[in-house]
């Protein structure tokens, strides 16, 4: 962001509490996307895709394990204990970390704009995610929006 004092600390784990995490994100800029592909449906991931400095893994790194499919672009991180997908590196954005708005402690979802994503044809509407990000970035600002 351009300016770190218009960013919002947030704190979120997985079930167990084995693994926690600190996100940054301004919920006046940063947007969620709720993708229709099969595997957010089944994990009920929400999706907000913040960049590296903006992430902080505060515990429980030896309790994650990673799951890949497809192009194995995508890591799909996950708590070995309770299974919970907190956070992971998305094949849309590699760079970056996609925290599931679901895992941050307190309900704050709606703080955040909410739009749909429809990963069931991922090729064909990819470019939104990534022509989303771009406009942002022109602007001085990260992640996606």
């Amino acid at each position: 962001m351009t300016e770190t004092n218009r960013l919002n600390t947030y704190e979120g784990g997985c079930h167990c509490g084995a693994v926690r995490f600190r996100v940054l994100a301004n919920p006046e800029q940063d947007q969620v996307s709720d993708c229709n592909c099969s595997m957010c449906r089944k994990k009920g991931f929400l999706h907000l895709i913040v960049p590296p400095e903006q992430f902080t893994l505060v515990s429980g790194e030896e309790m994650l394990t990673t799951y890949t499919f497809n192009t194995g672009v995508a890591k799909h991180t996950f708590c070995k204990i309770c299974g919970i997908h907190g956070f992971y590196r998305p094949r849309s954005h590699p760079h970056m970390i996609d925290v599931n708005v679901r895992c941050l402690d307190e309900n704050v979802l709606s703080q955040f704009r909410v739009v749909p994503f429809d990963g069931v044809n991922w090729e064909e509407n990819i470019h939104s995610l990534r022509s989303a990000e771009e406009v942002i970035e022109g602007q001085g600002v990260k992640g996606k929006g």
